[in-house]
């Protein structure tokens, strides 16, 4: 992923916890701000805990609208990468949930993001807007997690 940005911060939960709320993607759109539809397309088997393989979206976070379709590779509970299969208006999401078991209780979460979008935008400006969507991001898991917990 070229030209990330990256964000951390800590979920008073365990790595499970936290991961089973990031693959609970029918639940997307009651956390996730601007994600209006979230809806598992394909799946691995059994072997891979039945995780979504590729997920469909619908986002509306001003100005932003948009309908696309990230791939997932999942490693146990310590990592998600995703990408971008195809969309409308982006040409690009490419990114990750890393955790990190603080052997507390707690885990610490980081969320790296690379966007690239079909219209002409500043580099500045883009990350700017994808520091803004991965702290939205963050602080909504977050919140899910701890309120399940």
């Amino acid at each position: 992923m070229a030209e990330q940005t990256t964000s951390s911060l800590v979920v008073a939960a365990a790595p499970a916890d936290v991961m089973a709320v990031i693959a609970d993607f029918a639940s997307y759109p009651v956390w996730a701000k601007g994600v209006k539809v979230a809806r598992v397309t394909s799946s691995f088997g059994a072997e891979h805990g039945e995780r979504a393989r590729e997920v469909y979206f619908e986002l509306d976070v001003s100005p932003v609208r948009d309908e696309y379709t990230l791939a997932y590779v999942w490693d146990g509970d310590a990592q998600v990468t995703w990408t971008l299969v195809e969309g409308k208006l982006l040409r690009a999401l490419d990114g990750a949930y890393v955790l990190r078991d603080l052997g507390d209780g707690s885990t610490e979460v980081t969320y790296r993001l690379a966007l690239d979008v079909a219209i002409p935008m500043i580099g500045m400006i883009k990350r700017k807007g994808e520091k803004i969507l991965i702290d939205t991001a963050l602080k909504g898991l977050k919140q899910r997690v701890e309120s399940l917990g």
